[in-house]
């Protein structure tokens, strides 16, 4: 079977949706399935094109058995709304431009977080015919209406229309979680028509790192109880928490906490200008890190922060960051409600805080540091319902049906705890 994925972000760039699909589709090639991959240049979040690349219109690469097709596109940092709308729109037109001309393509799947990629897989849909499955990580445009990016305007409701058009023209929906579904639901999607495949890990490439003091002997942290905050730093994320908690800890006179704060994001600059002004010495910035040395960072914490702003549309995220502090047993401080709070508190991987509260930041560290393993049972618990082959074999299943005409057998859904199927995937016929 012959794949065409549809993505914005792909490695070397190492947020979330870059990460879930080169998982999955390294694992459906190595299955034996012909996949290609359309994305653009490396460039999140700075907009400037990683080392090794350039901004072309048609560069290929083979990746782990992958067809790798960057694709040219307008680019931006991650930050300011038209510039970005104009980065959204470009790839949209030349990732269609490119995948179109594709032959003998079964299944092409495009994904979220921004729509306009979802409607590259549309008009590949509407052009050549093929079957199309949408993957939903984001009820976009709603969440830039909630992190207050944009109002409600004229605009807005264009873009809503054209968000129902999407889901109405795909043949089957992929979402990450069941928060997601709902919301899905909400808007008249069919049920039969959604599945839920979470985000998860491989368990294996989260090996306890043999090093677990260069960071805190660097930062001068070696005595101190660090608390990491390690993605993306936007606007959604809420992170004056931390400074706000930084600032009390501050007036307390006291320096036995520190706060890092791991990665890029639109919201970086303003917060690392904030805490110098501040002259907060207990906030440590480090910028953008390979993923080798992310797992390095987090083994060297005594817990991670995983936050968004008090929004009742984040109810719905899995953050996919959850996953690697709990393979490698490290206490997360969750400021987040909804269906992740749910999965932390029956793992027994972490303590949860009032989102936006600052002093409920610092009530739950000082929880896990009385007693921090209470709180370390992550690993275990994602092994076994959060398995990275799994899930793409459950993808891989919706694929197949998608591709042969057929409504998945199955919804999808899987509450935490469901025994998860156990059969060897990567056998099946290509």
């Amino acid at each position: 079977m012959h794949i065409v994925f549809l993505t914005h972000y792909f490695p070397p760039e190492v947020n979330a949706p870059a990460t879930r699909t080169f998982e999955h589709c390294k694992r459906w090639a190595s299955a034996g399935h012909d996949v290609t991959v359309i994305t653009s240049a490396p460039n999140c979040p700075t907009g400037i094109v990683f080392d090794g690349y350039r901004n072309a219109w048609r560069a290929e690469e083979l990746v782990d058995g992958m067809k790798v097709i960057r694709t040219w596109t307008y680019l931006s940092a991650n930050a300011g709304f038209l510039k970005r709308i104009l980065n959204y729109v470009s790839f949209m037109l030349t990732a269609t431009w490119v995948a179109v001309r594709l032959r003998k393509v079964d299944v092409v799947v495009a994904t979220s977080p921004q729509f306009f990629c979802g409607w590259a897989g549309v008009l590949c849909h509407w052009i050549r015919r093929w079957p199309f499955v949408l993957e939903v990580r984001d009820i976009w445009p709603e969440s830039i209406v909630n992190v207050g990016a944009m109002k409600r305007s004229p605009l807005i409701r264009i873009l809503e229309w054209l968000e129902k058009r999407m889901y109405a023209a795909a043949d089957h929906i992929v979402t990450v979680g069941e928060g997601y579904r709902r919301q899905l639901l909400d808007r008249g999607v069919a049920e039969q028509k959604i599945s839920v495949v979470t985000n998860g890990i491989d368990c294996r490439e989260f090996l306890q790192p043999t090093d677990q003091t260069s960071y805190r002997r660097n930062w001068n942290a070696e005595e101190k109880f660090v608390c990491a905050y390690v993605g993306t730093i936007g606007m959604a994320h809420g992170l004056e928490v931390v400074l706000q908690a930084a600032e009390l800890l501050k007036r307390q006179e006291r320096d036995d906490i520190q706060f890092w704060m791991v990665g890029d994001g639109a919201s970086r600059e303003k917060l690392e200008d904030d805490a110098k002004g501040r002259q907060l010495e207990n906030v440590r910035f480090s910028g953008l890190l390979s993923k080798e040395r992310i797992a390095r960072l987090i083994a060297n914490s005594d817990a991670c922060l995983v936050h968004l702003r008090d929004s009742p549309l984040f109810q719905t995220v899995i953050p996919s960051k959850i996953f690697e502090a709990m393979a490698l047993n490290i206490p997360i401080i969750l400021g987040l409600r909804g269906e992740t709070q749910r999965i932390v508190s029956d793992a027994r991987a972490g303590v949860v805080m009032v989102p936006e509260d600052p002093q409920s930041l610092i009530d739950c560290i000082e929880t896990i540091n009385r007693d921090d393993q209470a709180y370390r049972h992550g690993r275990a618990f994602v092994a076994d319902h959060f398995d990275r082959n799994q899930l793409a074999g459950r993808m891989l299943d919706v694929l197949i049906d998608v591709a042969a005409g057929r409504q998945p057998s199955e919804s999808g859904v899987h509450a935490v705890g469901d025994e998860l199927p156990s059969d060897d995937w990567t056998r099946r016929a290509a």
